[in-house]
């Protein structure tokens, strides 16, 4: 395991506006696609974190 703290124990990122990004109608599909594969009825927090990188990653080609 990482030293890392669980995401639930972290605070919100912050943009830099100050305010913190809502998801997108396609991040919410594609986290309540993950939720109903998992057999949950509704996506956890873990869910929509791994949407809003998912779709980050696209978005912005690594160097």
């Amino acid at each position: 395991m990482s030293g890392r703290a669980p995401v639930w124990k972290t605070k919100n990122p912050k943009a830099k506006s100050g305010q913190s990004r809502r998801l997108t109608s396609s991040q919410k599909a594609a986290a309540k696609q993950r939720a109903a594969k998992a057999g949950r009825k509704y996506p956890n927090l873990v869910d929509n974190i791994r949407a809003a990188r998912l779709s980050e990653a696209k978005k912005v080609p690594r160097t």
